[in-house]
């Protein structure tokens, strides 16, 4: 997964969401309901270096596959929604796997 620009763009949009989803729905409530702003710190930079890396997959990838414009918006909007960097990825897998059936013989 990781030899290609697609595929560690994958990884590290899988990655971001996950941190994005850590950040939003344990350590936020963890902030606010239980007075512990550590974990938002903690939790925070993770995402924040995440996203860094998300920014610099998305240009490797849109570089590397000539993707258009409203592509390369449309990921990275997908990066600021909840949840949103998996339906990403789906899509992109969905389309891995239409590429390869249609290049089959």
């Amino acid at each position: 997964m990781l030899k290609t620009a697609l595929g560690r763009f994958r990884a590290v949009a899988l990655l971001e969401g996950l941190s994005f989803i850590l950040l939003l729905f344990v350590a936020m409530p963890l902030k606010y309901l239980a007075g512990l702003p550590l974990a938002v710190r903690v939790v925070g930079l993770a995402h924040g270096l995440l996203f860094v890396l998300f920014l610099f997959a998305l240009m490797e990838v849109a570089i590397a596959y000539r993707w258009s414009l409203v592509r390369v918006v449309g990921a990275f909007v997908s990066s600021l929604v909840p949840f949103g960097t998996f339906v990403l990825d789906a899509r992109l897998r969905r389309e891995e796997s239409e590429a390869v059936v249609q290049a089959a013989p």
